[in-house]
Order: structure tokens, then C-alpha cells, then sequence
């Protein structure tokens, strides 16, 4: 205390009140995906200077998201975007190369006047390949010379890694030692994310998997994080991969789950029963937590239904809006 006490009074500075600067009092920028719908998820768009997470099974549509917000960014902030480039970081193989130019195509078509000159918004997408977690973190050092100096048409405002699960699933065994190194990778690597974010005012979005809930117990799977008691997709009851260290380690987290239903036309007649029954899939956009972002339900909980076949995300009382 008294060390303390002699630091204060020779160094009164340390009394004064931190003030916030104009920029601290300014919102986050956040990056649009197209659709008010998902937009009004996540209070309107991505948001810059955090970390946010998309969890889903395999095929719901977590790269669709990272290719959109790519290509989105580069649009100017009047039409939702950041007028910015993107870094890709991709786990998963192969990339995605069509989807990307059929997304890029549609985004053309849709702003003829934003993209001139046969510019083709691929280019302020680049890209790069991650195979395991520790080239992860040993490539931290070049991304950030990347952000300092790169001398691209739009500055890099936008790192997607697509997906965090796939680098560290098969490589650590169920071992106390490799827990205890895992988790000081997630922490190492979110550190250095976070750090880039709040710097360069990024946006960074990654995609996670998910596993089984197998135990019907109170064990770690059934752990509460965020507004959702359980997760379900697919008929099936699920949980983030990565568990809880990783939840720890990012600021907001998506859940996109998918189910059946069935849907048809009334009868007619005495009978007037749902003469014709046809199961389609929809999809489910869930915002499960955030430190950024204001759920658009009291409950903190926004459910979206998603027609995959129109790739639209559906209202429950409009027509919806395209995700292109």
C-alpha cells in the first residue's frame, strides 16, 4: 500500500479521470449481409472491431455467409458495406471458387454502378490457405504486415477464417497436456484477432462445427451459453464444437440450424383439412450471444426461417429479401 501510495504522489497523473475520446463515443461500423432480415439479427450487420462466430453443421451455409460478407464489404457505407477488401482464411478444401463467382456475378449485376470498368469484386478477396493451428498463430506476423502495408485498391477491413474447428478437431487428442495447449492457442490466436480488430477496425467473422449432445446429463455439453437452453438442428440435439474456452474467446456467436416441415394448401369441400403436404427445409439464424450487438427479441433470441431454395430469408408475415 504504501508503495502504491508513493507511486500515486509522484506521479499524480494517475489520479486523473480517463476521458473518451470522440471516436470511443462513436457506434461500432458494422458491414451489411444483404438482407434486412439477417441484418436486424445482429442489429445491423457484422460488427467491426469484435469477434464474431458462426456455428452450424456441415451444409447450412456458414461459407455462404463468409463469401457474402467478402464480397459485401467492398460496397461503400451508404449501401451497407465498407468499401474494403478482405483477407480469407480458409481451413476446409477446396475453396469454394464457383459459389464465389456466381456471388460475385449476382453482386455485379445488382450495382452496376459500384463495380465499373469490368472490375470483378473477386479481386478484393484474398485469399489464403490454413492447415494447421499453429501455422494459424505463426502467420499472425504476416497478416498484420499485410493490414500495415498492403497497397490494395480498398484497404483489408474484413478476416474471415472459414472454419476455426477444422484446424484443431483432428489434431488434439482428449489428453490433459493437449487440452491445456489447445486452449493456449485458442487465446493466443483470438489475441492476436482482437488486437488486429480494435486496430484496424476489422471486422473478423469465423465459422465453427458442431458436435452431438450424447449425454442426457448435466455434464460440459449441456452447459448454458448465451439465451439458448439447447441447440437443435436437424432433429438432432447439438453443441458448439471447441467448447467452452473457445466460447470464451469470441464476442458474439450465430447459430444456424436447419430442420423440415411440412407445408401445403387447404382443402376445400366439406373435409377442409391440409389437403397436400410437401416437407421443405428451412433454416434458422439464432443470435445466441453478443457483447456488441443488441438482440432484436426480448428474449435475446432472433429465429430466422431461411428457403434455401430461393436462398431468401423468409418473414414470418413478409415476403422476405434476397440474400444476393
Amino acid at each position: 500500500m504504501s508503495g502504491a501510495m508513493s507511486q500515486i504522489q509522484s506521479d499524480p497523473s494517475t489520479l486523473r479521470p480517463a476521458f473518451m475520446t470522440p471516436q470511443k463515443l462513436l457506434p461500432d461500423e458494422k458491414c451489411s449481409l444483404g438482407c434486412p432480415i439477417l441484418d436486424c439479427c445482429m442489429g445491423g450487420g457484422i460488427p467491426c472491431n469484435s469477434i464474431t462466430e458462426i456455428v452450424a453443421e456441415s451444409g447450412s451455409g456458414k461459407t455462404q455467409f463468409c463469401l457474402q460478407l467478402s464480397l459485401r464489404a467492398q460496397l461503400p457505407p451508404f449501401l451497407g458495406g465498407l468499401s474494403a477488401s478482405s483477407l480469407y482464411l480458409y481451413t476446409e478444401f477446396p475453396f469454394p471458387t464457383r459459389r464465389l463467382h456466381q456471388l460475385s456475378s449476382a453482386l455485379q449485376s445488382q450495382y452496376p454502378q459500384i463495380f465499373v470498368n469490368n472490375y470483378d469484386p473477386c479481386d478484393g478477396i484474398f485469399l489464403q490457405s490454413v492447415n494447421t493451428a499453429d501455422q494459424l498463430l505463426d502467420i499472425m506476423p504476416q497478416v498484420e504486415s499485410f493490414l500495415e502495408n498492403s497497397k490494395t485498391r480498398l484497404p483489408v477491413r474484413v478476416i474471415v477464417i472459414d472454419s476455426m474447428a477444422a484446424l484443431f478437431r483432428a489434431e488434439f487428442d482428449n489428453t490433459a497436456s493437449d487440452l491445456i495447449r489447445r486452449s493456449s492457442l485458442f487465446f493466443k490466436i483470438s489475441g492476436k484477432l482482437k488486437e488486429f480488430a480494435k486496430r484496424f477496425n476489422l471486422v473478423v467473422l469465423v465459422t465453427n462445427q458442431v458436435m452431438d449432445v450424447v449425454d442426457s446429463g448435466e455434464g460440459a455439453n449441456e452447459m448454458r451459453i448465451g439465451n439458448l437452453n439447447g441447440m437443435y438442428s436437424s432433429g438432432r440435439r447439438i453443441c458448439p464444437a471447441l467448447g467452452l474456452s473457445w466460447a470464451n474467446c469470441v464476442n458474439s456467436r450465430l447459430f444456424l440450424s436447419k430442420d423440415e416441415y411440412e407445408s401445403g394448401s387447404v382443402g376445400g369441400g366439406e373435409k377442409g383439412f391440409w389437403e397436400s403436404t410437401d416437407k421443405k427445409r428451412r433454416w434458422l439464424l439464432l443470435l445466441v450471444f453478443s457483447s456488441s450487438t443488441r438482440p432484436a427479441l426480448s428474449d435475446g433470441c432472433t429465429s430466422i426461417p431461411v428457403r434455401k431454395e430461393e436462398n431468401k430469408a423468409a418473414d414470418r408475415e413478409s415476403g422476405g429479401s434476397s440474400l444476393n
